[in-house]
């Protein structure tokens, strides 16, 4: 069906002015309009999107692409810092990889101001540490709640999620005009189409790492992705979506023009697993990153899925305590320090102000988290520099 206005069926009727508008009356009492160029398909099966309220048309990728497009020198530095990334993962250089940044992107001018914060530190520390902020747009929930900035960009349930996408798009080009690589998790499996290209890492969370859909995306994706362990604190189902990404895969997608599509993939060689802990508690000790290593030994993949291992220092491996999450950054730093080899890399959530406030769409404060609580900036500098240090003390040993 190819629809050119917002959409929804249940009760139909024909304008007689205007026989290719169908007019729904939805369960919910609401009332669509649909232009299709095959109205009488659409009166012969009113069985189908009962439960659909509206298909608000969106722009077809190429198109946002064109309105705001990477550029050569943001090009270059996405091409330049996913080699570096894979070259870490892979063993092949001995800095930190550091993903930091705000739990997920709700101000663009805060999220921007960070940006430019963490840029002059990454540049400062990066004979030690591969810095990539945290951009993350898109939020998974356990059951409801504020699903992030391409969701709903004004935090108010109104779901624009066309302004949504333009937005994240511009933040990107944003950090990258800072000078920083960006880190996103990839949710819904259409969003990649609208700013892949703009990141250098990419994410698949613990609520996803099982699922088909993700670990096909993730096999096409043209940057390093790193598999959270699942909620249950399961290391297998991680390495598992890593074997999977790595292969070839057929599935349903879109092109660039918005078209649906048959996807071939040729698998994605840089993946790798990430410990965040689980409902068990803590994964990043030093047996839990033994054991980790172990399995991903299994894969007979080599290169990142063996030797990739970050550590979440959030989530289950902090109990979302940002204070907590500090001293587990100091915990590994100081394991670094002391030779430890298996840990690549280090993730954190930090904002500007520490903690956390309850999204809405006015008076909130500038530069605190409206999901899981964060580190605050200065507590931020002070940590990468610890990092750094225990980089260079893992050197000289």
């Amino acid at each position: 069906m190819t629809a050119t206005t917002s959409t929804a069926v249940s009760a139909e009727t024909v304008d007689e002015r205007h026989p290719e508008t169908v007019t729904s009356a939805t369960g919910a009492g609401d009332t669509m309009e649909r232009v299709t160029s095959h109205p009488e398909y659409e009166l012969q099966a009113p069985t189908s999107d009962l439960r659909i309220r509206a298909l608000d048309p969106l722009p077809a990728p190429v198109d946002m692409l064109a309105e705001l497009p990477l550029g050569t020198a943001r090009g270059d530095l996405v091409t330049q810092s996913r080699r570096e990334i894979r070259d870490v993962l892979a063993g092949d250089d001995d800095r930190l990889l550091v993903i930091v940044g705000p739990c997920s992107v709700h101000d663009p001018e805060a999220a921007l101001d960070y940006a430019h914060r963490l840029a002059a530190v990454a540049k400062d520390l990066s004979e030690d540490l591969a810095i990539v902020m945290r951009v993350y747009f898109e939020k998974p929930r356990t059951t409801v709640g504020w699903k992030g900035l391409i969701n709903d960009p004004d935090l108010d349930g109104t779901h624009d999620v066309n302004r949504g996408l333009h937005l994240a798009r511009e933040v990107l080009l944003g950090v990258l005009d800072a000078g920083v690589p960006a880190a996103t998790e990839f949710l819904e499996p259409t969003s990649p189409q609208y700013i892949a290209d703009a990141v250098s890492w990419g994410a698949i969370g613990a609520r996803n790492v099982e699922s088909q859909v993700h670990r096909q995306l993730a096999s096409g994706l043209s940057m390093p992705v790193g598999f959270k362990n699942a909620t249950d604190g399961d290391i297998q189902i991680a390495v598992d979506g890593c074997i999977t990404a790595a292969s070839e895969h057929t599935f349903f997608g879109t092109d660039g023009a918005g078209r649906a599509a048959a996807v071939e993939t040729a698998g994605n060689p840089d993946c790798h697993i990430i410990l965040r802990g689980g409902r068990s508690g803590p994964n990043y000790g030093p047996d839990d990153v033994a054991s980790a290593l172990r399995v991903a030994a299994s894969s007979g993949l080599g290169g990142a899925v063996e030797h990739g291992l970050v550590i979440d220092a959030s989530h289950g491996n902090s109990g979302k305590d940002h204070v907590r999450q500090a001293e587990v950054v100091r915990e590994v730093a100081t394991r670094i320090a002391e030779g430890e080899a298996g840990i690549t890399g280090l993730m954190m959530e930090s904002f500007i102000v520490a903690g956390a406030q309850a999204p809405a769409p006015r008076g909130l404060v500038y530069g605190q988290s409206v999901t899981d609580k964060c580190i605050d900036w200065d507590t931020t500098a002070e940590l990468l520099g610890e990092l750094a240090e225990s980089v260079r003390a893992r050197r000289a040993l």
